[in-house]
C-alpha cells in the first residue's frame, strides 16, 4: 500500500471511530436525559451530581493531554526524523532520567484520579442524615415505590407501582400505525420516557433510597442525579440524592432485565417542600379508610310494634 492510501486509510478510521463514539454518547444521553445536541455527562440537579461530572471532565483533561503529548511526539517523529530526510537513528538503549520521568508523573496522575474516585464514592455511599426514605423495588417491566418516612415520621400505605404511559404503550404495539413522535409531553417528545404515576419527592431534602428487585437485577438510574443503582433479588442497596430544582426528571432501566427491558422508564416529579407536604396528606387521607357509619338509633315508636309482637 502506498504512502497516499495508507494516509487516506487512517484518516477513514479515524473518522469512523469518531462517529462511531460520538453515536454512542450522545445516543446514551437522548435515551434517559433528551437534550438536543448532547454528547457528555449532564451537569445534574443534586448535591452529589457534581461529583461524577468534575471527575469526568477531570479524567477526559488528563487523557485529551496525554493524548496530545504522545501522539505529538510519535508525529513529529514519524514527518521530522524520518529516514527519507536523512536523520539516522541513535544508538543509545535508554535514558535513566526519562524513565524515571515517565513512570513517575503516570504514576502521581493514577493517584491523584484514584483519591478521587474513591473521595467520590465515600460521599455517594454516606447516607447519615436522611431526611426520607423510599423502598424502590424492579419488577418485570415496572417500578413500585413505597414511601418509608418523612422527616422522622413513619409514612403508611403510600405507595404505588409506576409503568410505561398508555399512549407510549399502545404507540410501541406492532402495526399500531401511531406516530412515537406524536407522543408528547409539555411539548417534548416523550416516547417510552413517560409512565402513568411518577415518583414524587420535595427538594432541598436528604433523600434516601433502599432499592431491591422482585425478580430479576434491574438498575434505577436516572441521569440528572447522578449515580445510578443495581436492583438485586434478595440484596438491598442504598444511594440518596438532595435535588436543588424542582422540575421533572426522567430515567430508564440500566441493566438489560427481559424482552420489554426499554419500556420501564422512570419519572421523578421534584416539588417544594410545601406542594409536596399538600401531597404527601392528599396521598395519606385517599389511602386512609373511611370510617363505617353508625347505624340508626330506633325511635320509641318504631320499637313498640316489635315488643309487642315479642309479648304475643
Amino acid at each position: 500500500m502506498t504512502s497516499g492510501g495508507i494516509r487516506h486509510h487512517g484518516i477513514r478510521l479515524a473518522a469512523m471511530a469518531l462517529a462511531t463514539g460520538g453515536l454512542a454518547l450522545f445516543g446514551g444521553a437522548v435515551r434517559a436525559n433528551p437534550v438536543p445536541w448532547q454528547m457528555d455527562m449532564t451537569k445534574g440537579v443534586t448535591t452529589y451530581s457534581r461529583v461524577p461530572y468534575d471527575l469526568n471532565m477531570i479524567s477526559l483533561l488528563v487523557c485529551t493531554v496525554i493524548g496530545i503529548l504522545v501522539f505529538g511526539a510519535m508525529f513529529i517523529a514519524m514527518f521530522r526524523f524520518r529516514k527519507s530526510r536523512g536523520a539516522v537513528a541513535e544508538k543509545w538503549s535508554h535514558n535513566t532520567v526519562v524513565e524515571v520521568v515517565w513512570t513517575t508523573i503516570p504514576v502521581l496522575i493514577l493517584m491523584t484520579l484514584a483519591w478521587l474516585a474513591t473521595d467520590g464514592m465515600r460521599k455517594f455511599y454516606d447516607t447519615t442524615g436522611s431526611q426520607m426514605t423510599i423502598k424502590v423495588t424492579g419488577y418485570q417491566w415496572k417500578w413500585r415505590y413505597d414511601y418509608v418516612d418523612y422527616l422522622g415520621k413513619p409514612i403508611e400505605k403510600v405507595g404505588f407501582m409506576s409503568k410505561l404511559d398508555d399512549l407510549s404503550n399502545e404507540t410501541r404495539q406492532l402495526h399500531s400505525g401511531l406516530d412515537p413522535y406524536a407522543v408528547k409531553t409539555d411539548g417534548q417528545n416523550t416516547y417510552l420516557l413517560n409512565v402513568d404515576k411518577p415518583l414524587v419527592v420535595p427538594v432541598d431534602t436528604k433523600i434516601r433510597f433502599v432499592i431491591t428487585a422482585d425478580d430479576v437485577i434491574h438498575s434505577w438510574f436516572v441521569p440528572a442525579f447522578g449515580w445510578k443503582m443495581d436492583a438485586i433479588p434478595g440484596v438491598v442497596n442504598a444511594a440518596w440524592t438532595d435535588i436543588k430544582t424542582p422540575g421533572v426528571y426522567r430515567g430508564q432501566c440500566a441493566e438489560l432485565c427481559g424482552q420489554d427491558h426499554g419500556f420501564m422508564p422512570i419519572v421523578v416529579k421534584a416539588l417544594s417542600k410545601e406542594d409536596f407536604a399538600r401531597w404527601l396528606a392528599a396521598q395519606q387521607q385517599a389511602a386512609t379508610p373511611a370510617p363505617a357509619a353508625a347505624p340508626a338509633p330506633q325511635t320509641a315508636q318504631a320499637a313498640a310494634p316489635a315488643q309487642g309482637g315479642r309479648q304475643g
